[in-house]
């Protein structure tokens, strides 16, 4: 006899694992946090972003790593808690439920529900995933942004770096699964950052560290 659900009851994990990731994504830390310090709005400075990039042009370097470590974490917490939940004889299918959730966080980040569907770039969070599962692509990632951020002090541009490297990594490591989730992601990135990168074209982007600046948006 047909199960009364259908496809559903084999989809539906999926689909939770998504929708609760995209509601850990949506936090919106940047905002928050500098709300909560008295700097009123962050999009009203800078970039306009909620990111820690931007939150550092309020001066507090504290409040811009909170916001980096926050942004990232849901990300990793999201891909996590699949793994803890369906832990042991389940976990090649948390493997394959790790993917959505993923995506879910990421995108709760690009477009949360709390803020109209405006949020951030999405940099952290990819990190964050990316600690989550393979964190030795998270390293080379983290190194390849600090290396091209001393150099040029563009923040854009060491994430637009890093994160078409990443998948490359995964390759690398044989892990071509996540290579291809991670494609996706860095593909979000790059659309993302479509106003920074015509500014680098420009020369007018803005640098790390400065505060205030207001930064044209497109």
């Amino acid at each position: 006899m047909p199960h009364p659900l259908g496809d559903f009851s084999l989809t539906w994990p999926f689909l939770a694992a998504a929708a609760i990731a995209y509601l850990l994504g949506s936090i919106p830390f940047g905002l928050v946090l500098t709300r909560l310090a008295g700097y009123g709005d962050i999009r009203a400075i800078g970039s306009g972003n909620i990111g820690a990039t931007n939150v550092l042009r309020t001066g507090r370097k504290g409040l811009a790593a909170a916001t980096l470590i926050g942004d990232a974490l849901k990300g990793t917490a999201a891909v996590l808690l699949v793994y803890w939940y369906y832990g042991g004889e389940y976990q090649y299918f948390a493997r394959e439920l790790a993917l959505p959730a993923a995506l879910g966080a990421f995108l709760g980040h690009l477009f949360p529900i709390w803020l109209r569907f405006r949020g951030g770039k999405g940099v952290a969070t990819y990190l964050g995933i990316l600690i989550a599962v393979a964190w030795p692509a998270a390293l080379a990632f983290a190194v390849i942004w600090v290396a091209v951020a001393a150099v040029t002090r563009f923040s854009s541009l060491s994430a637009l770096i890093a994160s078409a490297a990443a998948p490359a990594v995964l390759l690398l490591l044989e892990d071509r699964q996540d290579a291809q989730v991670f494609v996706m992601l860095t593909a979000l990135i790059w659309i993302m950052h479509r106003a920074n990168i015509a500014r680098l074209i420009r020369g007018t982007e803005g640098k790390i560290g400065d505060r205030g600046k207001t930064v044209p948006q497109n």
